[in-house]
């Protein structure tokens, strides 16, 4: 008969539970580092599609409407994103940002999100930075749709 070692099984777990927390750790910051990248590009998508259809090129309209708009949009973004939630806490986030550009044909849409640096024990790991994570999306312009009117009914 073969003599059982005492205390085999404490060992073991005195020595690899750390380990293998460490690497459930980094999964879990990875899975959700990736999560956040698809989140982002539909955040970004959201952000332009929704810029497009609700901002417009006409002077009269562009100053009040557009900045509350802007506002409105990143306000979204940031909630989508998980900024204000435990949620947002796995990744770290630092900022969401959202930056729009008009040009003469094109409505450029910059979503730009910052992480903090992972907190790793035992290293110097705040040297490293964080991600930043960017997506421009190009919006065609679109000057504000005038009412119809059928010609002779105007009264």
């Amino acid at each position: 008969m073969m003599k059982q070692r005492r205390g085999q099984a404490t060992l073991e777990t005195v020595l690899l539970l750390p380990l293998f927390m460490l690497f459930l750790f980094l999964f879990v910051k990875i899975f959700a580092m990736l999560v956040l990248v698809q989140k982002v590009e539909l955040a970004s998508f959201y952000a332009a599609r929704r810029w497009q259809l609700e901002s417009h090129r006409n002077v009269m309209y562009e100053q009040s409407a557009d900045v509350a708009l802007q506002n409105d949009i990143r306000e979204r973004m940031r909630d989508y994103l998980g900024l204000r939630n435990p949620a947002g806490g796995v990744v770290d986030l630092m900022s969401v940002d959202l930056d729009i550009s008009r040009t003469q044909v094109w409505q450029v849409v910059t979503l730009t999100v910052k992480t903090r640096p992972f907190k790793i024990p035992f290293t110097d790991s705040q040297k490293a930075g964080g991600f930043k994570f960017e997506t421009t999306k190009y919006v065609p312009n679109r000057d504000r749709p005038i009412a119809f009117e059928l010609p002779g009914l105007k009264g």
